[in-house]
């Protein structure tokens, strides 16, 4: 029972100190991620990292749509068909709320 109770005291006091140890640290990486991103630097470079990946896929699509267009069963090339037209007739904005423009 002795080591029992030994054990427990030792995972409590394990426990407090990681936890009051391991928050310094989050708030701590918390702090410096905010300052990163806040950088117009930053922003600039993933602003342009996304705009050239929408260029890029939007190549590949055109590329892919014109060697497998004909072979995709009528479904998909629909559903394809059904998600270009959303996304030129829309407000400019993708599925996750991003701007496309």
């Amino acid at each position: 029972m002795r080591y029992r109770l030994t054990f427990v005291a030792g995972l409590v006091l394990g426990y407090v100190l990681g936890t009051r140890a391991g928050r310094e640290r989050y708030e701590q990486l918390k702090k410096s991620a905010r300052q990163v991103t806040q950088n117009p630097a930053v922003r600039n470079t993933a602003e342009t990292a996304v705009q050239q990946g929408r260029e890029i896929a939007g190549k590949a699509l055109h590329t892919v749509s014109d060697k497998v267009g004909d072979r995709m069963p009528d479904s998909v090339a629909a559903r394809v068909r059904s998600l270009r037209e959303r996304n030129t007739d829309g407000d400019g904005r993708d599925d996750w709320g991003s701007s496309t423009s």
